[in-house]
């Protein structure tokens, strides 16, 4: 069958991809940036990418007319600003109005479970969006969720980030708000249990898992996994907005998605029903298997996909080949160089920049740094990184974005993602000599830009040398530089 995947390059759609190629169906993934598009991993497979914004009404127009079903993954709830549901509504609607002319049968939306007689904004948009998707020309079938638990996901982030930081918590009474959790894997076990099922067609479905909890009950059921000890106490004086800032500073979700997320997590998410999985066959995953799996993923290296993944800036909305070369003119920079006598392990040292494994050199410095993005309303350091040894263009990297990740030319591209007054590159590359060329470039937003560069020349003379030489020489000489962990701040 021919399917055609929306938000191929999300959290759920990364993981549902995979599924599809080897049940041998031919999947059309729909990107906004191909760039971003790691078509390496499925090499052989019925497999096309289509670059569009569903924003613009034109944008896939060359999209193919045989398509047998469509899964519509689309999402804005992490976009800064408050013009999210207006975003959803205009992309529901071009793609439905795209969709109707072709052989689609189906169309399968995951939304939200949406029970509660007063609604966030987020899930008043979702009950939007599949008003919306809704067409006499094919049928409709409508997953809702709640909670989704899976290494990677937003929610279980957030959790494992209030947890393992917080010995005592003091918290903000929608703790006591009741939800139905669901494992990932149960969530793509239903998103291709209903592919092209008859009895599935024009109807919805809620989906969760076996246990109904509180949030309260979640934090302190994950601590018991993690065998750690843990006092909550429920305090009815935060607002949503210090509710916001609590989420924000503490864990490593972003401003915008905290705000939204506060706003949902006042609403119950509870299951009508979950006749869906007894229909399909599916062995819900209770709330703590689900967190025991994550953490086998996570130990294992392997998570196909994170909410980091997301892009948090309106400059990357574009595209990140645009970003691909780091601009000269009207820009600073600071660029050094340095021999290696071993290019391999200089590259591998290159590869495992960030996260838990540090930046070689004053991390201390670094986490202060990453504090006062945190301070600023930007995203700090806590994003760390994916994998602890393989960058892709996209992935979240501390506050950099990796643009470019390209091991046989020996080039790693960062954009940064942080507060500044101004634009922000760093580039890592060993030439044919084999010398390592390392070059932060910054293309300043007026006066207060400039500054700031030469400001903080200083520092960058300690910070950049260093790291340079770490990099090309090993880490023969790294126990006598304080090291601070970039997530202790």
């Amino acid at each position: 069958m021919k399917i055609l995947l929306t938000g191929a390059t999300g959290y759920i759609g990364q993981r549902l991809l995979p599924v599809l190629l080897e049940a041998g169906h031919e999947v059309i993934a729909c990107v906004r940036d191909k760039a971003r598009f790691p078509l390496h991993k499925h090499s052989g497979a019925r497999l096309s990418v289509i670059e569009g914004d569903w924003a613009s009404e034109s944008a896939f127009d060359a999209l193919p007319n045989d398509i047998d079903a469509a899964y519509y993954l689309i999402h804005s709830m992490a976009d800064p600003g408050s013009g999210f549901p207006e975003r959803e509504a205009l992309t529901a609607t071009h793609f439905r109005n795209r969709l109707e002319p072709t052989g689609v049968k189906q169309v399968i939306y995951l939304g939200g479970i949406s029970n509660d007689p007063e609604l966030s904004k987020h899930l008043r948009s979702r009950q939007q969006v599949e008003s919306l998707l809704q067409s006499q020309h094919y049928a409709l079938t409508v997953l809702r969720a709640g909670i989704i638990v899976g290494s990677g996901s937003a929610s279980f982030e957030i959790i494992r980030d209030l947890v393992e930081k917080l010995p005592i918590m003091v918290a903000p009474k929608w703790l006591q708000t009741k939800c139905q959790p669901i494992a990932i894997r149960n969530v793509i076990d239903c998103l291709t249990g209903v592919l092209l099922k008859p009895e599935t067609y024009n109807r919805n479905w809620d989906i969760g898992g076996p246990d109904v909890l509180t949030y309260r009950e979640m934090l302190l059921a994950f601590a018991d996994v993690r065998k750690l000890k843990r006092w909550i106490f429920i305090v009815p004086v935060f607002t949503p907005r210090l509710s916001s800032y609590w989420l924000f500073f503490v864990t490593s979700t972003s401003f915008a998605l905290a705000r939204n997320l506060v706003d949902s997590m006042k609403v119950e998410v509870v299951c009508r029903d979950n006749e869906l999985t007894r229909i399909l066959g599916i062995q819900p995953v209770s709330y703590r298997d689900a967190i025991r799996l994550a953490f086998d993923k996570i130990e294992q290296h392997q998570v196909i996909s994170s909410w980091k993944d997301a892009l948090t800036s309106h400059t990357l909305s574009g595209g990140l080949s645009r970003l691909i070369t780091a601009p000269s003119n009207g820009c600073m920079s600071d660029h050094r160089t340095r021999p290696t006598p071993q290019p391999h392990d200089a590259l591998e040292r290159i590869w495992a920049i960030g996260g838990t494994n540090g930046w070689y050199y004053a991390n201390f410095l670094w986490a202060i740094r990453g504090w006062l993005d945190r301070l600023a309303g930007g995203v700090g350091l806590r994003r760390g990184r994916k994998h602890p040894t393989e960058l892709q263009p996209g992935d979240a990297l501390d506050f950099w974005r990796v643009i470019l990740a390209d091991r046989e030319n020996r080039r790693l591209l960062l954009y940064a993602e942080m507060k500044l007054p101004g634009e922000a590159w760093l580039e890592f590359r060993i030439d044919e000599h084999n010398t390592v060329h390392q070059t932060a470039t910054f293309r300043p937003k007026g006066l207060l830009g400039r500054l700031y560069w030469y400001a903080l020349i200083p520092v960058h003379g300690i910070i950049f040398n260093g790291m340079l030489r770490r990099i090309a020489e090993g880490p023969a000489s790294r126990a006598n530089t304080p090291q601070m962990p970039t997530d202790a701040l």
